[in-house]
Formats: C-alpha cells, structure tokens, sequence
C-alpha cells in the first residue's frame, strides 16, 4: 500500500522525489514560502476533501520540511 502522506509513489522519479527537485529550484526564502504555500493549503481545506486526517498529515509533512530546511539554513543566516 502507498504511503500517500510521507511518499506517494506519484511523486518518485528516478532516484529524487519531487521535493528534492523543487528545493533544488528554488532559493532559500522561496522554498520556505512554498512549504508555507502548501501549509496553509492543506489546513485550509483539511475539512472539505474527505479526507481530514490525510491532509492534516499532509500539512505537518511540509511543517516538518520547513523545520528542517530552518535549520540546516540556520548556520547561513547568523
């Protein structure tokens, strides 16, 4: 069974996921924007889609990447 929270198949391409390709695009302040983009999406209409918890999971995904991302960019910004 697919894991459609932490790795949805859909999302896997050769040897990166999506994510790893889109931070690769993107500068610093832009991939935090983009993981807060999804955030909010993804509390926005966390009741409305049918499934509550997945995109509840979903949001705390990105919450999770954006956390990481602060911090392994927290030596630049000092």
């Amino acid at each position: 069974m697919s894991d459609q929270v932490n790795s949805p198949s859909h999302y896997k391409a050769g040897q990166i996921e999506a994510i790893q390709g889109i931070a690769a695009s993107m500068s610093s302040t832009e991939f935090e924007g983009y993981c807060k983009g999804n955030i909010l999406k993804y509390l926005w209409r966390f009741r409305y889609k049918g499934k509550p918890l997945e995109d509840l999971k979903k949001a705390q995904w990105y919450l999770s990447r954006l956390i990481d991302h602060m911090e392994e960019d927290a030596p630049a910004r000092s």
